[in-house]
């Protein structure tokens, strides 16, 4: 039996899991997914050794970076991105070979490309962190401008106070990939002026739990379209399994 599964800490919020459990017994496969909860990065060492059909793995919060350093090969786009969600495991004589991937920007790319409309020519990515770095990634692939927005402004990033309603004017696309509203805390949402959006705008939310965020909700009440990050999560898995089972 094949075995896949997921590290990081805690996973209590896991979708992984469910969502390939019930694949493999949809498709009749030979295989089972686990989760690895680790507390420390290096504990994955000790899940290699322990873990002989170990096929491929999803990697989540804190690890997407700390689990470089186990790698020996690394996809393009990962690299860029800088940040891992899949790693491909095979073996070769009986040594382990590990590559890493991001299939995090195919998910979002595959959720947000049929919501584009052509005046979607900027988009503010609000948050700095790994999820955000797959999301820029995505948008310029898809030909957009992007600006990251975060609590202060730095190089290269503003703060929520320079959002203007000139600069909501011209940023249609706006994504959230920051923790605000994420269950249980679902009353929070990112301190944008909501009242400047409406119908032009595009709303997405890389929270998959609740499907509708407080972000969204104040989104949908101006008008603007809005999608969850359920679907990017899908597109992320469908993508993580294509790249276990490919030769």
């Amino acid at each position: 039996m094949s075995t896949y599964g997921l590290i990081g800490y805690p996973l209590g919020h896991s979708f992984s899991k469910r969502y390939f459990t019930e694949f493999f017994a949809q498709h009749g496969l030979d295989a089972e997914y686990k989760n690895f909860e680790l507390p420390h990065i290096e504990q994955l060492a000790n899940v290699l050794d322990t873990e002989p059909m170990l096929c491929g793995f999803n990697v989540t919060i804190p690890y997407k970076q700390q689990v470089f350093p186990f790698l020996d090969e690394l996809d393009p786009a990962a690299r860029t991105i800088g940040a891992v969600n899949v790693v491909k495991v095979t073996r070769n004589g009986g040594r382990l070979h590990l590559k890493g991937y991001n299939t995090d920007h195919i998910g979002f790319a595959d959720a947000i490309r049929p919501l584009l409309r052509p005046h979607h020519t900027h988009a503010l990515i609000l948050g700095t962190g790994g999820a955000s770095k797959a999301v820029h990634y995505a948008l310029q692939q898809l030909g957009l401008v992007t600006q990251h927005v975060s609590r202060t402004s730095r190089e290269g990033i503003i703060a929520y106070t320079d959002v203007t309603p000139e600069l909501l004017a011209q940023y249609t696309v706006i994504v959230n990939t920051t923790p605000l509203g994420m269950h249980p805390k679902t009353d929070e949402c990112p301190p944008i002026d909501y009242a400047q959006l409406g119908s032009r705008h595009l709303l997405y939310d890389v929270i998959y739990n609740p499907e509708k965020t407080l972000f969204l909700r104040r989104g949908e009440e101006a008008g603007a379209t809005i999608s969850s990050g359920m679907s990017m999560l899908i597109g992320q898995a469908k993508a993580a399994w294509h790249i276990w089972t490919a030769e």
